[in-house]
C-alpha cells in the first residue's frame, strides 16, 4: 500500500521539489538568458524564497501521510455553454476545474491553465485522477483568443489540451519565461509568447495582461525544477482589474504590491485546495485562511477560489477548502458571498463596470 502511494504521489510535480544534487548541477533545461534578481544563471527563484524541500521530506510525507479519502466520483451540480462573447464593461468567469478558467470581458474571450486530462500526471496509469467533468467540454467553448499559462505543473499544463486548443481556435499561448520551449518540444505549434516577472504584453485595445510573481517553482520531471518560470497574471480589462494565481504560498509583500502597483482589483481568482499537511505544503501552496489574507491584501472587491475539488493531489478532504474558506470568511466579519469556493461550470458574473 506504501509503495503505490508513493508511486500515486511521485508522478505528480512534486517530483521537483526534491533537492537532489544532480538537479541542482544541471543546465537549465528550456531558457537562457542573464541573470537578474530571480534568476541566477540556471534556475528562477523569488527573492526570499527558501531552498527546495530535500528528498526526505518528500519521503517522509509519502511515508507518513494519511490522506482523507475522496470519492471516486464528486459530479458538479453545474455546467456552463457560454456565450459566444461579453462585449463592453461585462465581465464573466467560468471555472471550468481546478484551475482552469474561462475569462470573457471586452469582446475577449481568454482561457487560463486549460486541463481537461483525466490525470493531473505524466503517466495515463497512474498519478491522481479527474472527479468530476470539465464544466465547459471542449465542443462548448467560445472562439478562443489566448490561452495564458501560470506555469509547468501537470495539473496546469495539459499537453494534449493545449493541442486540440490551438489546432481549433489558433489562439495564441502565453506564458512565463521558458515555457515555450517545454510547449515546442511536445509539438505545440502557432504563436507562443513569453514574458518575464514585471512586463506587460498587450492583447487588444482593451485588455492587457501584466506578468507578476507568487511563491511557487516549476518542474516537468526530476531534473528541471525551477528551470522555468511561473507567474500570477493581472488583467487590465474595461471590467476592472482581475488578479489570477495560479498557485502561491503566502507570501509578503507580493499581494499589498499589487494594490499599490494596479489598486483593488474587482475580481481576485485565488487557489484555496492542495495545502495539507501544512508542515509541507506551506512553502509552496497557501490554505483557505491565507487566502483570505491575499483577498484583505490586495483589497479585491470580489474572489474566486480554484485548485480544490477536482484533484486529489493532497491531504485534505474534498469539500473541506471550501467549508474552511467559509469559516475563515465568518471569522473575519466578513460576507461569504464576497468569496466564493467555485465548482466546474459554475460561473461569477460582474455587472459592467461604471
Amino acid at each position: 500500500m506504501k509503495r503505490r502511494t508513493l508511486l500515486a504521489t511521485l508522478s505528480l510535480p512534486v517530483l521537483g521539489a526534491l533537492g537532489w544534487s544532480r538537479a541542482a548541477r544541471a543546465a537549465n533545461s528550456y531558457y537562457s538568458g542573464p541573470v537578474s534578481d530571480h534568476f541566477d544563471g540556471t534556475r528562477f527563484f523569488l527573492p526570499g524564497q527558501p531552498w527546495d524541500k530535500p528528498a526526505t521530506e518528500v519521503l517522509r510525507w509519502n511515508l507518513t501521510r494519511k490522506p482523507e479519502p475522496w470519492p471516486a466520483r464528486f459530479p458538479s451540480p453545474f455546467a456552463d455553454r457560454p456565450p459566444r462573447r461579453i462585449e463592453g464593461r461585462g465581465l464573466r468567469v467560468t471555472l471550468i476545474g481546478h484551475a482552469s478558467f474561462l475569462i470573457q470581458t471586452g469582446g475577449m474571450n481568454l482561457l487560463i491553465d486549460p486541463v481537461y486530462a483525466e490525470r493531473a500526471s505524466p503517466f495515463r496509469f497512474v498519478g491522481p485522477r479527474r472527479v468530476n467533468e470539465p464544466g465547459i467540454a471542449l465542443a462548448d467553448l467560445p472562439p478562443i483568443d489566448a490561452i495564458l499559462l501560470t506555469h509547468n505543473h501537470y495539473d496546469h499544463m495539459d499537453m494534449a489540451a493545449l493541442k486540440a486548443l490551438t489546432e481549433a481556435h489558433a489562439a495564441p499561448i502565453i506564458a512565463p519565461l521558458g515555457n515555450d520551449a517545454i510547449l515546442r518540444a511536445a509539438g505545440i505549434g502557432g504563436r507562443i509568447e513569453t514574458r518575464d516577472w514585471g512586463e506587460r504584453l498587450v492583447l487588444s485595445d482593451t485588455l492587457a495582461v501584466n506578468f507578476e510573481p507568487s511563491k511557487h517553482w516549476s518542474a516537468r520531471g526530476l531534473f528541471d525544477r525551477r528551470h522555468a518560470l511561473w507567474s500570477a497574471f493581472v488583467l487590465e480589462t474595461p471590467a476592472g482589474i482581475v488578479y489570477h494565481i495560479g498557485d502561491t504560498a503566502y507570501h509578503q509583500p507580493l499581494f499589498m504590491a499589487v494594490r499599490e502597483k494596479y489598486g483593488p482589483p474587482r475580481l481576485a481568482i485565488l487557489p484555496i485546495g492542495a495545502y495539507e499537511p501544512r508542515w509541507f505544503m506551506s512553502a509552496q501552496h497557501v490554505n483557505p485562511a491565507e487566502s483570505v489574507d491575499i483577498l484583505l491584501d490586495c483589497g479585491a472587491e470580489a474572489a474566486v477560489g480554484h485548485h480544490w475539488g477536482t484533484f486529489q493531489l493532497t491531504d485534505e478532504a474534498i469539500e473541506e477548502p471550501a467549508r474552511a474558506l467559509s469559516a475563515a470568511m465568518l471569522a473575519r466579519g466578513l460576507s461569504e458571498e464576497r468569496f466564493r469556493a467555485l465548482r466546474p461550470g459554475e460561473v461569477w458574473q460582474a455587472p459592467p463596470a461604471v
